[in-house]
């Protein structure tokens, strides 16, 4: 693992890498690995609403006085609890307050939405497969990020128009690989969804 985040740092700072680097690059799938650390990323400076470019120093600097200002409002009595429920049980909280959130104009803040009635199952427009290995990573993990429901190898593989006749199995590898890199999960009988 660490030969592969090695190949990583070096990928990051443009450096070439050695024979048994590129191995380690192929045979790891370190480019899909890669892309889901700066997908990660991303979202991370979005949630904060950090801008991407920050170098190492300018995020620990913001930390630094993001903390500075959560102890602040811990003096002051403010504790912001994400489940009070198991963080905080003796005060009788049993559920978190509302978040300023943007909410579905048909909705009212603090108001869980029904649920909808199931509607019959659209038709799926078919993607191709592409043909590259780091390309059908992400088709697939894209797949499994947008369905409401796990997929077997064999309904993924529906959503393809690729004509391979080994494309169940080629699917199926590609699943197990996203299972074992963290980014999907085998749920039951071999269908997976989005880690």
């Amino acid at each position: 693992m660490s030969s592969m985040y090695n190949v990583i740092q070096k990928l990051r700072a443009g450096e070439p890498l050695t024979d048994k680097e590129k191995t380690i690059h192929e045979q790891g799938l370190v480019s899909v690995l890669k892309q889901i650390h700066d997908d990660l990323d991303a979202a991370v400076f979005e949630a904060y609403g950090w801008p991407v470019t920050l170098t190492d120093e300018e995020i620990l600097e913001r930390l630094v006085a993001l903390n500075a200002e959560r102890a602040a409002e811990e003096q002051r009595g403010l504790i912001r609890w994400l489940r009070p429920e198991f963080q905080n049980p003796d005060t009788g909280e049993k559920k978190q307050k509302d978040l300023a959130i943007e909410t579905d104009s048909n909705e009212q803040p603090g108001k869980t939405a029904k649920p909808k009635k199931k509607a019959a199952k659209a038709k799926v427009k078919k993607l191709p497969l592409p043909s590259s290995l780091p390309e059908q990573v992400i088709a697939i993990r894209q797949q499994l990020a947008t369905s409401p429901e796990p997929l077997t190898a064999a309904e993924m593989s529906a959503r393809f128009s690729s004509r391979a006749k080994d494309r169940v199995e080629r699917i199926e590898e590609l699943l197990q690989s996203l299972a074992i890199l963290g980014s999907a999960r085998e749920v039951a009988d071999g269908k997976y969804v989005s880690a």
